[in-house]
């Protein structure tokens, strides 16, 4: 696998050696000795995945200290555009974030570290999003940013917002001057 580190330290595009033949193809997806090398340690405790159609937009979501959760995500059907947002207060790239288009095409995975608000938009008629994280789901210390924050300024790539499928829950997400956070660099 191939780690390069994004322009947000902690953040890491990951990108696995993909064998094809006329059978199909055969990669290794996550191989923790050699993570641990690149990026570091970590104990995953928990895998998760989503199925999604064109249009959903999740995120952006984060958990609180002391259950606040570092993500290594990809995609196996589909295309995203995944995002990662600096939430650490004292960060020299506080509010800034980091956009990978993640397919089953490209094969590429992002990890995401704590202090991290993340969010995918799909891209394609349908996507199977799946992640690993190093601590488990926790609903009392989740929370949100907007995903169309103007402080944040992501470009979700959306063609016609009329198409955008967002939760409850996320259209009524703060402002990342508004939010609750409490993680620090």
């Amino acid at each position: 696998m191939t780690y390069k580190e994004t322009e947000i330290s902690g953040v890491w595009i990951i990108e696995p050696k993909v064998f094809k033949d006329a059978r199909g193809y055969f990669m290794e997806t996550w191989k923790q000795a050699e993570f641990e090398q690149y990026v570091g340690k970590i104990n995953f405790v928990q895998d998760n995945e989503s199925c999604s159609s064109k249009g959903v937009l999740r995120g952006l979501h984060y958990q609180l200290a002391p259950y606040s959760q570092s993500k290594l995500v990809r995609v196996i059907k589909g295309c995203v555009l995944d995002v990662a947002v600096d939430v650490r207060a004292g960060s020299p790239t506080f509010g800034k974030y980091v956009a990978v288009e993640l397919s089953e095409e490209n094969k590429r995975q992002l990890f995401v570290p704590q202090g991290f608000a993340h969010g995918f938009h799909v891209l394609s008629d349908e996507a199977v999003f799946t992640y690993k994280v190093d601590n488990p789901y926790t609903p009392t210390h989740e929370r949100g940013l907007r995903f169309d924050d103007p402080a944040i300024g992501v470009d979700w790539k959306i063609i016609n917002r009329e198409l955008l499928n967002l939760s409850e829950k996320d259209t009524k997400a703060p402002l990342l001057k508004d939010a609750e956070l409490n993680f620090t660099f």
